[in-house]
């Protein structure tokens, strides 16, 4: 099917998915994946630290299941409005909710239009002396109607290594006795894939995939189902967008895609990772005015600030002794004030740095008192330490600097037309200088003492 011209794709929006949902169009989305916030996942739950985070955090929580599963339906119940007669749910969930979750979703898209229980299988470490080892998550495969796409020869796997060796007369003999299996031979495509998905999750040394995204899925497994339930031009929506691994599949594969996040911190991820796949983005529910700053709660003010200047939020959100994040690059304290700051905010952030064992830093604040920047000026000269005051309008009205510099920033003297060029490959392993090497040639006269 066609994408509908009036729902707008390429976005991501910053919000509490039910409020957006109840916005987009009734039966105008092809495939729709949600890998919610496990039930499990009190560790897991607030991933960002941003304030969004956390009211929503309590709003499932306080209740135990029966929440937890009311607030999902009120979220199903969109979701089954919002999809096309031909279109296909998957919600991922593992074992502490997936029967709870099951059943409300019978009840919403009803109990015929259940199609599969998919169990994602993969290895990993930790068993308990008193159990089985817990080594699956559950993916829910729910249709709108009674037609709906999956396209099985993109997904197909691979025969075991005794079918592909057998001959054909011989491996029919054992069917023989079965009229249904008389003529069978393997579909050179490969096997018709079943409900057991054996793929390894990323592992923490994985550098291509991962983004520090504690429950990240990997893009293989995402692959798979929109391959097979979903064509080219398809739109694909997940309302918990986390890092974005749906939404870059989609891209990936020519599908067109929506996303939703209520963390403006995923936001900033996500968009950095659809960018670096070549894909326009646009970010909506983003604040973007001094007024929308000032009624953010105050971690989500702290960390729209921190990630302005493209810096690191400090691991601490509480009792951080007067340090909110550091700078990007010098990775000096920064204090972020969503208010005025006058002298005393100055007096005890001079401490802060002190005990940090810097001699600079940065105060955020909508505006600075006349006190404030005596005391800044006092400090520079009798400590030689330099504080900076930043207002937030000069954070909304000019861009933050570039995470990645780009060429032109590093060696603004290149020709343009070297600068297009793509890097030389490295060097390969064989090809690199020994430790031994390095030594002898770091104490070999420097090339520019030998030429003078």
């Amino acid at each position: 099917m066609n994408p509908i011209s009036y729902l707008k794709t390429g976005v991501i929006h910053c919000d509490d998915n039910k409020k957006v949902l109840a916005e987009i169009p009734s039966d105008c989305i092809d495939l729709i994946y949600l890998d919610p916030p496990f039930f499990s996942n009190r560790k897991y739950e607030v991933i960002w630290s941003d304030e969004a985070e956390v009211r929503s955090f309590d709003d499932r929580w306080q209740g135990g299941i029966q929440v937890y599963t009311a607030w999902m339906r009120e979220r199903a119940i969109e979701l089954h409005r919002i999809l096309k007669p031909t279109g296909s749910l998957y919600l991922h969930c593992d074992w502490h909710a997936n029967a709870h979750l099951r059943v409300m979703l019978d009840s919403v898209f009803g109990a015929k239009n259940f199609q599969n229980e998919v169990v994602w299988y993969y290895r990993g470490g930790g068993v308990s002396a008193t159990r089985w080892g817990r080594r699956h998550d559950t993916i829910l495969f729910y249709t709108k109607g009674k037609d709906w796409t999956f396209n099985v020869d993109p997904v197909r796997t691979e025969y075991s290594e005794s079918v592909m060796k057998s001959k054909p007369s011989r491996y029919d003999k054992s069917y023989r006795k079965n009229k249904v299996y008389s003529g069978y031979r393997p579909n050179p495509l490969g096997k018709h894939p079943d409900d057991v998905w054996p793929i390894q999750p990323l592992m923490p040394s994985d550098k291509t995939e991962r983004l520090g995204y504690p429950t990240q899925k990997p893009e293989a497994l995402l692959e798979r189902i929109i391959l097979a339930s979903s064509n080219k031009g398809d739109i694909i929506l997940d309302p918990f967008c986390g890092c974005g691994t749906a939404i870059a599949v989609a891209h990936k594969l020519d599908r067109a895609w929506l996303g939703i996040d209520i963390s403006p911190t995923a936001l900033g991820i996500m968009q950095r990772r659809m960018e670096k796949i070549g894909a326009s983005v646009d970010l909506e529910g983003l604040p973007v005015t001094e007024d929308d700053l000032r009624k953010l709660r105050p971690f989500e003010f702290q960390n729209w600030a921190i990630n302005r200047i493209n810096g690191t939020h400090s691991p601490r959100k509480s009792g951080d002794m007067g340090i909110d994040g550091y700078s990007f690059m010098e990775q000096l304290p920064v204090q972020v004030k969503q208010s005025g700051a006058g002298r005393v905010t100055v007096d005890t952030f001079e401490t802060a740095i002190e005990r940090s064992g810097n001699n600079k830093g940065y105060i955020i604040a909508f505006s600075f008192t006349k006190d404030a920047r005596e005391e800044v000026a006092r400090v520079k000269a009798e400590k030689g330490m330099e504080i900076e005051l930043v207002e937030v309008a000069t954070l909304v009205n000019a861009p933050p600097d570039k995470i990645t510099p780009e060429l032109s920033d590093l060696f603004p003297a290149l020709p343009k037309d070297f600068l297009g060029l793509p890097l030389p490959p490295p060097r390969s392993k064989a090809a690199r200088p020994s430790l031994e090497e390095l030594v002898r040639s770091d104490k070999a006269p420097r090339l520019a003492d030998a030429l003078d």
